[in-house]
């Protein structure tokens, strides 16, 4: 392909990205779900505008990589720890239930049992699983927001619940494509304590490596307060982050960059960072990604089987977050209705989940064709959450002006899918 090529590529896929974007946000959808569809339709499955290539790929590699710093940067430690251990627990159950669901969905749907433990198989089924566990942080604080239930008990609940969430969930995935990494025989207790003892490695890497770079970052703050040297400094070592996590750990490269983000959440200039890092992501580089898995998506694959699977996905996604995490809010002696609101508020899912899909295919452990798949439960996710919430909190008072305002929440509101807005 002659180089000057790849300049008409990137105008198709950015036009179409913003197009599609404010068509989906006009429809009241999140952008993401608009620049998939452009990826659909431009791509070869449709129109064949534009095809994949090595370099299309690299630069939606440093899409992913910026959205996961930038989704570090605004994580409050402190407001999240203050939140409570119920939380923590909404989140594990959150995790666990839909990755428990998403395995035993495709091991009888695709092999009629429980495979083998530590063959490929088994870890196809357990990646599948993985990809249920992540929520979208965004699309639940957009709906809450618009309703005025943002800073309420039930919306701070729902919101810290996410965003732990995010973060168990890509341990898992850190954990799943290490294990499946190591062979074969990664189910035997030699292969497993091998994965453990690198990923306790890397989170000693990160302490150590973040208080060092925490401290250094403040004194550059001090210095270079709203200069752009910061966000500069911040890239260059999120990129460090994300090269050593899978080069000496191996671990998945987004890890060491959501990591990178939460080593220097707590700056004082981390919503400036953050903000200039969103420039990039919202210009280019998250478009690039999210057109990129419209662009992998095939439906020549499509058949019978696999659009009666793709449903399946859908309702047992839905209806394990509903199950788990609602289940725990209503032990915790919350009301039906404020229990429904957490499971539903934590069934949406978004970028994250195209992440983790994105990562499993490059890892090998995902057929391509399983995107339409995660593609489908994103849009319905998507929908029905803000109308379900809408239903549940009808007749009751807006809190929207009330209270004092969470950093927390504030913070969730500025995330990279909101201030793609224009």
């Amino acid at each position: 392909m002659e180089a000057y090529v790849i300049f008409k590529d990137l105008a198709i896929i950015i036009l179409a990205a913003e197009c599609f974007g404010l068509i989906a946000r006009k429809l009241k959808a999140p952008q993401v779900v608009g620049q998939i569809i452009a990826g659909l339709i431009i791509g070869p499955g449709i129109l064949g505008f534009v095809e994949q290539s090595d370099f299309i790929t690299a630069m939606a590699e440093v899409g992913v990589m910026l959205l996961m710093f930038s989704a570090g940067l605004g994580t409050d430690l402190k407001e999240l720890m203050n939140t409570g251990l119920l939380a923590l627990i909404i989140a594990c159950v959150g995790v666990g239930v839909p990755l428990i669901g998403g395995f035993f969905l495709f091991s009888f749907f695709y092999y009629g049992g429980i495979p083998d433990a530590g063959t490929v198989e088994f870890f196809t089924a357990m990646f599948i699983g993985t990809i249920m566990t992540a929520t979208s942080v965004s699309i639940t604080v957009q709906a809450l927001r618009e309703l005025g239930h943002l800073k309420s008990k039930v919306g701070t609940l729902i919101l810290s619940a996410a965003i732990i969430d995010d973060v168990i969930g890509i341990v898992v995935l850190t954990f799943v494509i290490s294990l499946s990494g190591s062979g074969t025989s990664g189910a035997e207790a030699g292969a497993v304590s091998s994965v453990i003892i690198k990923i306790l490695l890397f989170f000693v890497f990160t302490v150590v490596i973040g208080l060092g770079a925490y401290q250094l970052f403040k004194l550059l703050n001090k210095r270079y307060t709203h200069r752009r040297r910061l966000p500069i400094f911040g890239l260059a070592f999120a990129m460090l982050m994300a090269y050593c996590a899978e080069k000496f750990f191996g671990i998945a490269d987004i890890t060491g960059a959501y990591a990178a983000g939460i080593i220097l959440c707590n700056i004082q200039d981390s919503d400036y960072v953050a903000e200039k890092m969103d420039i990039s992501s919202y210009m280019i580089f998250g478009p690039i990604f999210f057109v990129n898995i419209g662009l992998k998506t095939e439906f020549s694959n499509m058949t019978s089987d696999l659009i009666t699977f793709s449903v399946l996905f859908v309702i047992v996604a839905l209806l394990t977050k509903i199950i788990g995490c609602g289940a725990v809010t209503k032990l915790a002696k919350y009301s039906w209705n404020d229990s429904l609101k957490v499971g539903i508020g934590m069934m949406t899912r978004g970028e994250v989940a195209l992440i983790v899909a994105s990562k499993g295919l490059s890892a090998g452990l995902m057929d391509q064709k399983f995107f339409t798949s995660v593609i489908l439960l994103i849009i319905c996710s998507s929908i029905t959450t803000p109308i379900i919430l809408k239903l549940l909190y009808k007749g009751e008072d807006s809190n929207a002006n009330g209270g004092h305002s969470s950093k927390l929440a504030d913070k969730a509101e500025k995330t990279p899918a909101m201030t793609a807005a224009d």
